[in-house]
């Protein structure tokens, strides 16, 4: 354990940090396999709707810095793709 101070709070802040971070990407496993869920059931309007929020929830991980932007244009890509398999 750190003695100084501002270390303390430095080990803090980073401990809450990364909560905030698993918190994103825990979500966006989860938006995933709720796509793939509704894709498999056949539900269309669930699968855009799951869609549309998993592709929000992408783009707020990056701009906060939870998820690198290209890990994020990767998920989105496949996300996308699966759609488009599925659809067709």
């Amino acid at each position: 354990m750190a003695n100084i101070h501002s270390q303390k709070k430095r080990i803090a802040r980073a401990q809450r940090e990364r909560l905030e971070n698993r918190r994103y990407t825990s979500k966006i496993k989860t938006c995933f396999r709720r796509l793939e869920r509704a894709l498999a059931s056949g539900d269309d309007t669930q699968a855009e709707t799951e869609h549309r929020l998993l592709v929000q929830t992408i783009d707020k991980a990056v701009k906060r810095g939870a998820i690198h932007r290209n890990n994020g244009a990767r998920k989105k890509s496949r996300a996308s793709k699966l759609r488009r398999r599925e659809a067709a």
